[in-house]
């Protein structure tokens, strides 16, 4: 029966059954009716329909309207008469449902039942046993909470206690059902057809509850742990448990109802009439004119932090209540004699969408604000002031433009109860226009909406609300955007690695905005691969005593992450490693291959697997079983031998969809003598396979279609994009009326489009360059609830935001197309790593059996080769690239690292540009001949290095040739950089002072000299260049250059001072033969030999290039075939020579700065901030004295005991005595050259 109140003259009334949605049905003719409304804003027009309606909505269109009064529709509809089970509940009595037994073990529950109050508080039914199990269903701050605890142990190890939430402003009076089903510990918990299925903490099953289940309110026979919960008031209805009819047990007087004053079986309504206000609103009551009190009181409930709840003009004055930072604010000013004012305020977070009572109470000299009926916390002043009413109060709104004005105009929210001079209003007359009046107030309602329930915020962020809108705060969760939907990390350090990051520890976020939360990991960013390093808490060395088959030592290991975040690690590998070692002492580790195992370990998915490292999966063997070296060939395993002797058994894991390891069982360690030590290293994966999985579109006409895109509220899409070609469609997915589509609509256009139901929206970024480069470009598209977001290549970016009524649901049912479809232009080109709400979409699968779509993209170093700095090359792969810093005085994954050396006394590099003699033949040779291809003739050089010193002279660097010319690079005694050029044509070398500080300050320092013909051009640290011009007479060419020299040239004159080191003969015999030694290096300058060259360079040199060669990294690596050697020790070291290349981003503004409070799961040794632990410091300091003492004494004993015999070793290779010429015995006769050199960095001084 339709109870209509509305202004149309008449209306269409339409039904649909449950099946069909809202927006299906327009007109169902067979239920159809027509009716007259009223003509007034008072009246009621009562129908009663002729034939009763089973439907799930019914639809009202009104077919003319009234020429009277504004457009409105009230309408009430009443269903049929039936028998409702229903009990009210006055907050006092409880019903008992008594048990038939004294104790229940219950393994299932069905709890059923609908309620509705206008109280926040109340306890809907308690049960609890003396076990400590309980289940309480609550109503706490309007929210509905479910608390069940199966059972705890007493030792806290299990901890049963589970609570789930659900729903939001419960108490408004209207029903609403409620049904929990649990079995064993997995519960559903549904409140108005909303369901959350969970499980519930704990190991056990049964509910233990002793003697009753309580209705309406906790027992009177209640433990002290159920003390100061309200009882429920308000109507129950239909409440079953477990199959039985609690109200008609209660109506039959079957149950225990003794402590209600009066049980009533109908619904008494609330007296409550609840006013609601919008921002144009405003209620006006009268009251008592020329009054000395005042006295109001309401009660009210917004969102809002701040709005007018009451304004009233005194007689000589004004007063205010309001709303202000969720504090109640009274303001009170009197003009009479001389202004007197008065501000107090009281309460905190009012603005929480709960009701709230004020209470004020003003006379003369004393005021008393009240919040929430606590007397206690009331806020009172005794100022002097003497109060006269002016008979007008306005509640929620004052927009008169008279003198003096409230510091706020409107409210938005809801109150009631509303009191004036001590009197309830009676709200019904003003609805009436029998008293007080109104402006766009909704009387008998409250229209208050909890925007934050469901929560749209994600991944833990905080919802906060006003009355029109909400919003996230995302601190501390890794998510951004207006939901907290997008992830601010990379998914893999892959990624980390092409946006130029060094190795370090990161942050990644595998799926993206999916459930996987972030987490940290170990980036080692190697030259051609990037390894993902997760650690475990199992220390090295772990020892294992008193385990057999019957009771096995089981030891758990603990990642850094979740399993779920580890196995999207692993899954998205191209390979993963993981280390164990089982070292053993009597104790044996897998017996046979066909015996059954004493130790085995679990992987993902809890499985067992009875293999060792270095084996495989159903090979119940070792690394020594595979490769047949055991100690007992009759076993597979070196421990399976059992001896007494330590033995171990180790290797690699290799089967990525076994790891990582979890738990290892350790199972014969009881015997005499018997002890295992195990150790698991940590999980290492190389390759991110989500990160390059790409495929090319060859034609216009080519897509690639997958499942429909579930997106409803939120929805991320990403990928990398290249093409040459200036528009085309990435994507698309369409519902019936619904699409979300992505695409280059131009060539610097990208366009992200999409329709909820509110007409369609595009979003179109612009970029200052066209994106049809061929380069790869990122798109990251993002639709929620509060906004749309489209960013391309991280810098350009479009936020449009969501209408504030409307459709919110993207519904599609279409496949999701890639590539084209519908006719749309289709893309050519390359996408990659394209995720769509945490999914990687496994493009180079579907392209493999797609026409017209072919698997993978090549072209990535036209992106990332920028990233390979210093003159390192990028090399291209099939899933990424890598740099060749082969060429290059740099190292590591971008050519970033500096290569050098630290030189001790005597130390000196050569590096032989035209060596005399090199045989053809060698495998060496062949590599050599790249290293050579330099002109023999130069009219331009350039070289760079950086040093560090402090000591003097020294010659830093030196380049001789075959005629007379050379260049030098020198310090002088005062600490001077001098350089120095002789290419003929003058008698004395053309010399530059390149700076007149003391550059041998310890202080690393940089050094660029170019040179072309006759300009020279030098470069020192960061200071700008300087231009410098060789004479006319100068020859331009540096002829047949022979030798590059670092730290120190060999001295050819015959004269020594007595401050040098003794040689021993061999140096005798190279003296004696001059003219080999001046054929191998080609001319000295007797000058440098005599000024610098003694002691020799002390100190670091580093990043050393001379036109494209890098000699001391070719010493340094004797992975490289060079024509160079070393003679004195050299230590490898960066020396700290060179500045970064890739500067760091600031804490601030770096997304990935690692915060040096975060922590792993498990303990970690810290270092402290300055980098010293000072307990640490004095215990060093002390041995540091005690070993210096000790050292010295056994200095001078060797020296006295061996005064007479000095030695000192060259890094000549063995069998140079044989060779026409140093280099050639060097390079030719050993074919271990490499390894000589690295074995020859050795001297000793005695």
């Amino acid at each position: 029966m339709p109870h209509l109140v509305a202004t149309p003259r008449s209306r269409k009334l339409s039904s649909a059954p449950e099946s069909i949605r809202a927006e299906t049905f327009l007109v169902c003719p067979s239920q159809e009716m027509a009716f007259p409304g009223n003509s007034n804003t008072e009246s009621v027009v009562r129908h009663d329909l002729q034939h009763s309606i089973v439907a799930r909505y019914l639809r009202i269109i009104p077919l003319d309207w009234s020429g009277e009064g504004r457009i409105g529709l009230r309408i009430e509809i009443y269903g049929c008469p039936y028998w409702a089970d229903v009990i009210n509940f006055d907050g006092q009595g409880v019903i008992s449902y008594r048990f038939k037994m004294k104790k229940m073990k219950i393994l299932k529950d069905v709890i059923a039942l609908k309620f509705k109050t206008s109280e926040s508080e109340g306890v809907i039914l308690h049960g609890e046993g003396q076990q400590g199990d309980y289940i309480t269903l609550e109503l706490k701050r309007a929210k509905l909470v479910l608390q069940i605890n199966l059972g705890s142990n007493q030792y806290g190890s299990i901890l049963g206690h589970t609570s789930v939430t659900s729903g939001s402003l419960l108490d408004d009076h209207h029903w609403h059902a409620v049904v929990i089903e649990r079995y064993r510990r997995n519960v559903n918990f549904t409140l108005d057809r909303h369901t959350q299925h969970f499980r519930t903490n704990g190991e056990f099953d049964h509910l233990d509850l002793d003697y009753e289940l309580s209705f309406g309110g906790m027992p009177y026979s209640g433990k002290p742990s159920s003390g100061g919960r309200k009882n429920f008031k308000g109507c129950m209805e239909s409440i079953n448990y477990n199959g039985d009819n609690i109200t008609d047990l209660a109506r039959r007087k079957k149950l225990d109802t003794s402590s209600f004053r009066n049980l009533s079986f109908t619904c008494v309504e609330s007296h409550t009439f609840p006013v609601f206000f919008n921002a144009t609103s405003f209620l006006q009551l009268p009251g008592q004119r020329n009054h000395v009190v005042v006295s109001v009181g309401f009660q009210f409930r917004t969102w809002n932090a701040n709005g007018l709840l009451l304004f009233s003009a005194l007689t000589d004055g004004m007063l205010e209540l309001a709303l202000s930072e969720g504090k109640v604010s009274v303001h009170i000013n009197v003009t009479q004699k001389k202004n007197t004012r008065i501000d107090i305020s009281s309460g905190s977070g009012l603005n929480d969408g709960q009701w709230h009572d004020v209470r004020f109470l003003a006379k003369e000299n004393s005021a008393m604000l009240t919040i929430d009926g606590d007397d206690a916390s009331a806020v009172r002043t005794n100022t002097p002031i003497q109060i006269h009413t002016g008979g007008v109060y306005y509640f929620g709104g004052y927009f008169l433009r008279s003198s003096p004005v409230p510091t706020q105009r409107s409210f938005q929210g809801c109150m009631q109860l509303i009191h004036v001079d001590g009197q309830l209003a009676d709200l019904h007359a003003v609805e009436q226009d029998r008293l007080g009046a109104f402006e766009n107030v909704s009387l008998d309602m409250c229209a208050i909406i909890d925007r934050c329930m469901p929560n749209h915020c994600e991944h833990g962020g905080r919802c906060a609300q006003s009355w029109d809108s909400f919003s996230c705060a995302c601190d501390g969760t890794g998510y951004s955007g207006a939901t907290c939907h997008t992830s601010v990390y990379e998914q893999s350090c892959e990624a980390y690695k092409h946006l130029g990051k060094m190795s370090e520890t990161y942050w990644i976020d595998p799926d993206g905005s999916g459930p996987l939360g972030p987490f940290r990991v170990n980036c080692n960013m190697t030259e051609d691969k990037v390894w993902t390093t997760v650690m475990n808490n199992l220390p090295a060395q772990t020892s294992v005593t008193g385990s057999s088959r019957e009771k096995r030592t089981v030891l758990q290991l603990n990642y850094s992450a979740s399993m779920e975040q580890v196995s999207a690690i692993t899954s998205s590998a191209e390979h993963c490693e993981q280390h164990v070692a089982y070292a053993c002492r009597t104790s044996r580790l897998l017996n046979t291959p066909e015996g059954t195992p004493y130790t085995w370990w679990v992987g993902k998915g809890s499985e067992k697997h009875f293999y060792w490292g270095g084996s495989g999966p159903g090979i119940q063997k070792c690394a020594c079983g595979i490769d047949r070296n055991c100690t007992d060939p009759k076993y597979y395993c070196n421990c399976d031998a059992d001896q007494k002797q330590w033995r171990e058994d180790s290797g690699l894991l290799l089967y990525k969809d076994h790891l990582p390891v979890n738990q290892v069982a350790v199972g014969d360690t009881n015997r005499p003598g018997s002890e295992a030590k195990l150790t698991v290293g940590p999980l290492r994966c190389q390759g991110d396979s989500n990160y390059w999985n790409a495929a090319s579109f060859t034609t216009p006409s080519s897509y690639l279609h997958f499942s429909t895109f579930q997106g409803e509220t939120s929805a991320d899409i990403s990928f990398y994009f290249k093409t040459s070609a200036p528009y085309g469609v990435f994507l698309e997915n369409l519902g019936n009326t619904d699409f979300i589509r992505l695409e280059l609509k131009s060539p610097t256009v990208v366009s992200f489009s999409f329709d909820v139901g509110n007409g369609p929206v595009e979003l179109n970024v612009r970029s200052p360059t066209p994106l049809s480069d061929d380069q790869w470009h990122r798109v990251s598209a993002e639709r929620n609830v509060k906004e749309a977001v489209l960013q391309l290549d991280q810098q350009y970016k479009e936020v449009r935001p969501a209408p504030p009524q409307g459709h919110t649901r993207l519904e599609l049912y279409s496949q999701l197309y890639v590539g084209a479809a519908g006719g749309q232009r289709g893309f050519l080109g390359c996408i990659r790593s394209l995720k769509m709400n945490g999914m990687t979409l496994d493009l180079e699968e579907r392209a493999k059996v797609t026409p017209g779509v072919k698997p993978g993209c090549s072209g990535h170093c036209t992106s990332y080769g920028m990233y390979c700095r210093n003159g390192g090359k990028c090399v291209e792969k099939y899933n990424g690239y890598s740099c060749d810093c082969t060429s290059t005085a740099y190292d590591g994954a971008f050519c970033t690292k500096d290569v050098g050396g630290f030189f001790e006394i005597g130390a000196l590099v050569r590096y032989n540009f035209m060596p005399e003699a090199a045989p053809a033949a060698t495998k060496e040779g062949k590599g050599l001949s790249q290293n050579l291809a330099i002109e023999a003739n130069l009219t331009q050089e350039d070289l760079a290095f950086s040093f560090s010193t402090s000591n003097t002279p020294s010659i830093l660097v030196y380049i001789s040739s075959k005629t007379q010319d050379s260049l030098a690079v020198v310090l002088r005694h005062n600490g001077t950089l001098q350089i120095r050029y002789s290419l003929g044509g003058l008698r004395e070398p053309f010399t530059i002072d390149a700076d007149q500080r003391n550059l041998a300050n310890g202080q690393p320092h940089s050094v660029n000299i170019s040179r072309v013909q006759r300009n020279i051009r030098v470069q020192l640290d960061h200071y700008p260049p300087v231009n410098y011009a060789l004479p006319d007479a100068s020859d331009t060419q540096f002829n047949l250059i022979k030798t590059l020299f670092l730290g120190k040239v060999y001295e050819l004159s015959g004269s020594r001072r007595d401050t040098e080191i003794a040689w021993d003969t061999e140096v005798e015999r190279e003296r004696e033969s001059f003219p080999a030694i001046q054929t191998e290096t080609g001319h000295i300058d007797p000058v440098l030999i005599d000024k610098y060259n003694t002691p020799g360079f002390v100190g670091c040199l580093s990043r050393v290039q001379f036109n494209g060669i890098a000699p001391l990294k070719a010493a340094l690596r004797s992975r490289i075939p060079a024509p160079v050697s070393i003679k004195g020790k050299l230590v490898e070291s960066n020396c700290g020579a060179s500045p970064l290349t890739i500067p760091p981003m600031s804490a601030a503004t770096d997304p990935w700065h690692q915060d040096s409070g975060a922590e792993y799961p498990f303990n970690e040794e810290r270092v402290k901030p300055d980098g010293v632990n000072r307990n640490s410091a004095i215990i060093g300091g002390v041995i540091a004295v005690v070993i210096f003492t000790i050292l010295c004494t056994l200095v001078f004993l060797i020296r006295y005991m061996f005064r007479h015999k000095g030695t000192y070793h060259t890094n000549e290779a063995k069998g140079a005595e044989s060779g026409d010429n140093a280099d050639a015995a060097i390079i030719g006769t050993d074919p271990n050259f490499t390894e000589t050199i690295d074995e020859s960095k050795k001297e000793w001084f005695i």
